[in-house]
């Protein structure tokens, strides 16, 4: 086995990785719940950048609805995010099992 040539392709996935997840951080996913009702835009650094509710879905009444459906809009965009996240990753280190990286 050649070191010099197995550190050389560890240096270039490393490089490689660091592009990609800076590439990561700027994907921008919106994922809605309750027919359009609510809106949750995240982002691949893992930050929520944007919720919008329709106004016909606030009812004073039942704001336990609302919540959950906050709490699940912003759980999938958080999902889709990652997914795409991870396929980004997995196409780099060509499906190398390193931890931290997903």
């Amino acid at each position: 086995m050649n070191i010099a040539k197995l550190m050389k392709q560890a240096q270039k996935v490393q490089g490689d990785v660091a592009r990609v997840q800076a590439e990561v951080a700027l994907i921008e996913k919106t994922f809605s719940v309750g027919g359009g009702a609510v809106q949750a835009t995240a982002r691949g650094d893992n930050t929520v950048t944007k919720i919008k509710i329709d106004p016909a879905a606030v009812n004073p009444n039942d704001a336990e609805a609302l919540e959950d459906m906050i709490v699940s809009a912003v759980n999938g965009a958080l999902a889709e995010v990652k997914k795409e996240a991870d396929a980004k990753l997995s196409a780099v280190t060509a499906g190398l099992n390193i931890p931290g990286l997903t």
